[in-house]
């Protein structure tokens, strides 16, 4: 019955916090789906926090204090919204498909079969791998994670540098969520690791759904949870308890609420997804780097022809959020764990910065999982997407959006990014490529897909008559 309190508890002060910071009406199943999953993804990341920041100062009761937030969060909402009756969201709730209805039911099928099939690989590959499925799952995030909920005084020796193959510095979201409810269990449990990644999972197809659908309506909704649902590797890595999919749900809803945000409260909500992407793992870092990059470089451009893209109070919506995780995280790193590896040795560094051999080696790697990603035969799905949105290409009518351009510049600067890691990696470089390319490349997919359909030609739906 505790642990029952505790999961009401997070959902509900992840639906507060949205509600808060971007309210929706809810006039359509998209919106509905689209809070639901945000709700879901946010309140485990604020239980996470809360969870590390009561372990730091040493207090117990945490049920309490999940209560108390979701008190907070509540009080808050009921001031704002007596402040702010009036509710600006997008929906395509009054739109139907422009497909012929019996091919829309097929599409809908299609999407029904594969979450359905999803769910049960997910739930079976839990099942047969209760601890996660590959080394990071028990050797770095559930080592975390046991470290946080046995060790009371003595947690920060789970962080020394006796046992850097745990990698000590890694951010803590998904360890500290998953001992937030050991902790309120009385217990440590295989099932709560399982079931945070299968809700990451599966939140992470519902906000992609749910977004497009508020954008783009039903057909773009449903093809591309079809496109995400029929990834083999996303629903793989899903179950295998590794913090990738959670970490793509945060870029997902970053991008996606970017694209969504007509005002503070959902530039602020992205900026709570960037920062949740900071506390989720390094590369969330190096994308918030790319998003910022990505902007600066679009704002500097349309400042000649147009006005600047965000104002100042939009800015600090987005900013504090972010700056409040890169702090927490600069902290965990410089005062718990000892700096990362991989830029231990400067002068290392440059040598292999300076070897074209490397370059090339990573070239033809990132080719060749670039072809094999997602492993769908006979047509990669990487050469799929693009080949059909230059078919299209003579059908957009209106130029994309200077947050559109930002965001597909985000991508691109985040897999630079990857690129530079492998450049400069102090493992061997074939082996590093092997075990965690194709997981950098998960990361962004999603994000990916969101773009793709976003940026094909606008259909011209009709409205249900009432």
């Amino acid at each position: 019955m505790t642990l029952l309190l505790a999961v009401i508890s997070c959902v509900v002060a992840g639906y507060f916090l949205v509600a808060l910071g971007w309210p929706l009406r809810y006039r359509s199943v998209y919106e509905w789906l689209l809070g639901a999953s945000l709700s879901v993804g946010f309140g485990i990341g604020v239980f996470s926090v809360i969870f590390f920041l009561a372990l730091v100062a040493g207090l117990t009761h945490l049920l309490v204090l999940d209560l108390g937030l979701v008190a907070l969060l509540a009080g808050c909402l009921w001031f704002w919204r007596t402040r702010l009756s009036s509710v600006h969201a997008r929906a395509a709730a009054g739109m139907r498909s422009p497909l012929p209805q019996w091919l829309d039911r097929v599409v809908m099928a299609c999407l029904g079969l594969a979450l359905a099939a999803a769910f049960y690989a997910a739930i079976l590959r839990s099942i047969v791998h209760p601890h996660g499925e590959g080394w990071d799952a028990f050797a770095i995030w559930n080592l975390h994670a046991r470290f946080l909920f046995r060790g009371g005084a003595h947690w920060r020796d789970g962080f020394s540098s006796l046992i850097p193959w745990s990698h000590p510095d890694y951010p803590l979201l998904l360890p500290s969520a998953v001992a937030h409810f050991w902790t309120v269990l009385g217990h440590e449990s295989t099932a709560v690791p399982a079931i945070i990644g299968l809700a990451f999972t599966f939140c992470t197809v519902g906000l992609l759904c749910g977004s497009l659908g508020v954008l783009r309506g039903r057909i773009c909704a449903l093809l591309g949870g079809l496109a995400l649902l029929s990834t083999p590797l996303f629903v793989e890595q899903g179950a295998s308890q590794y913090a990738d999919v959670p970490l793509s749900f945060f870029f997902l809803a970053v991008i996606a609420l970017i694209q969504l945000a007509d005002g503070r409260g959902a530039l602020f909500l992205s900026g709570l997804a960037a920062g949740f992407a900071v506390w989720t793992k390094n590369e969330g870092m190096l994308f918030l780097c790319a998003l910022t990059a990505a902007h600066v470089i679009e704002t500097i451009r349309r400042r000649t022809v147009q006005p600047k893209i965000y104002n100042t109070a939009q800015l600090m919506a987005f900013g504090i959020p972010v700056a409040v995780f890169v702090a927490l995280v600069v902290w965990l790193k410089h005062s718990i764990a000892f700096p990362n590896e991989i830029f231990s040795d400067p002068q290392t560094m440059l040598q292999k910065a300076l070897s074209p051999n490397r370059y090339w080696a990573i070239i033809q790697w990132f080719a060749k999982d670039f072809l094999r990603f997602g492993e769908w035969w006979p047509i990669p799905s990487t050469l799929l997407l693009p080949a059909l949105y230059f078919l299209t290409a003579g059908e957009r009518s209106k130029p994309a959006s200077p947050a559109f351009r930002a965001s597909v510049l985000t991508l691109f600067l985040t897999l630079a990014g990857y690129f530079a890691i492998y450049v400069i990696t102090p493992y061997d470089l074939y082996w590093h490529l092997r075990f965690s390319l194709n997981r950098l490349f998960l990361q962004l997919w999603p994000s990916t897909i969101f773009l793709f359909f976003l940026a094909l030609p606008h259909w011209r739906p009709e409205k249900v008559s009432k």
